[in-house]
C-alpha cells in the first residue's frame, strides 16, 4: 500500500517556520490504529488524514471532505494548522476546483476558502470563563514562576486553560520561559486541562502590529509545545476581541519557529483564522 504524504509548515510564508503537519489524501478509509501509527512515525504535532465523503468525488472536484487529526499519542478534536495545511494540499497539489472546502470533523463542519496567497478558515469560537488564579496555582506556578499573572480563564469545552501574563511584563518574559512539559503535566491530573495557553498584550504601535502574542504547550497530547495553534485561537481570539474591543485582529505566536495568524471574530459566534503555508516536502509512505 502506497500513501502520500505531504509535509506543510502553516502560519508561516518561510520553509522551516510556523508549524509543522503532515498531510495524508486518502482514497479509502484506514484503521485507527493505522492512523495512530502513521502520526507516531510522522512525529510532528499533528497528522492529517482527508478521505472522500462521495465516492465519486476525486480530491479535484470534491467540495466536502472528512478530516481526522492524530498527534503522536492520540486522536484530536480540533486542530487548526492542520486543517489549513489539508486546504493547502487540496488546492495546491489537488488543483481543487472549488472556491471553499468544507471539512465535515469531529468540531463540525470547517470551511476554509482561498485568499489572496493564503486561506481563511472558518471556526468555532471557544469563549473562556475566568476562574480563581489559586485552582490552578500549581500548573501556574509550573508555568510561569514568579512572574506576575493578570488573568487565569478556562475554555472548559476544548480544556485550555488561558494564562495571561501581566502588562508589566515585555515580550521576552514570553519567549524565554523554559516550560518543562513533565512538570506541566504532573501538576494538573484532574482532567480539566489539556493544554495550556500563556499570552500576553502585543505591541499595536510598533510594526507589523501585533494585537497580542501566546504560547501553547499541550504534553496531555503528547506535544511539549506546539509551535503555532489554531485551535488555541479560537479561545484567545474571543478573551482578546473583548479585551482590547476589536473584531480583527492580528496575533504572533512566540515559539522558537513562531508563526502569524490574521483574526476575525464574527458576530455569529465563529471566527475566521487566516494563515499562508509552505509545504517543505511530498513524499510516500509504503506499507
Amino acid at each position: 500500500m502506497e500513501i502520500p504524504v505531504f509535509t506543510v509548515d502553516a502560519f508561516t510564508n518561510l520553509p522551516f517556520k510556523g508549524n509543522p503537519a503532515a498531510i495524508c489524501p486518502l482514497m479509502h478509509e484506514l484503521s485507527d490504529d493505522l492512523y495512530q501509527k502513521i502520526a507516531l512515525e510522522m512525529n510532528v504535532s499533528e497528522t492529517a488524514f482527508i478521505t472522500r465523503i462521495n465516492p465519486s468525488d476525486d480530491f479535484t472536484t470534491g467540495s466536502r471532505f472528512r478530516l481526522r487529526w492524530f498527534t503522536p499519542t492520540n486522536e484530536v478534536n480540533l486542530c487548526g494548522h492542520a486543517t489549513l495545511a489539508s486546504a493547502a494540499v487540496l488546492f495546491q497539489y489537488k488543483n481543487n476546483v472549488n472556491p471553499i472546502l468544507v471539512f465535515e470533523t469531529s468540531s463540525g463542519d470547517l470551511a476554509v476558502t482561498q485568499q489572496g496567497e493564503g486561506y481563511v478558515m472558518d471556526f468555532p469560537l471557544n469563549p473562556p470563563t475566568k476562574q480563581d488564579p489559586n485552582e490552578f496555582k500549581d500548573i501556574i506556578k509550573a508555568a510561569v514562576g514568579n512572574h506576575p499573572v493578570q488573568d487565569v480563564y478556562l475554555s472548559s469545552n476544548t480544556k485550555k486553560l488561558m494564562v495571561r501574563l501581566a502588562d508589566s511584563c515585555n515580550r521576552s518574559v514570553l519567549t524565554s520561559l523554559k516550560v518543562d512539559p513533565a512538570a506541566l503535566q504532573n501538576s494538573e491530573k484532574s482532567g480539566r486541562v489539556k493544554g495550556l495557553i500563556l499570552t500576553m498584550k502585543g505591541s499595536p504601535d510598533h510594526q507589523p502590529g501585533y494585537d497580542f502574542y501566546s504560547r501553547y504547550f499541550a504534553p496531555w497530547n503528547g506535544i511539549p509545545e506546539d509551535p503555532v495553534t489554531g485551535s488555541a485561537h479560537t479561545v484567545l481570539g474571543s478573551y482578546w476581541s473583548k479585551e482590547l474591543g476589536k473584531k480583527k485582529m492580528l496575533a504572533y505566536q512566540c515559539s522558537k519557529r513562531g508563526g502569524e495568524l490574521k483574526l476575525e471574530v464574527r458576530d455569529d459566534g465563529r471566527i475566521n483564522i487566516a494563515g499562508q503555508t509552505v509545504t517543505v516536502l511530498q513524499g510516500t509512505i509504503t506499507l
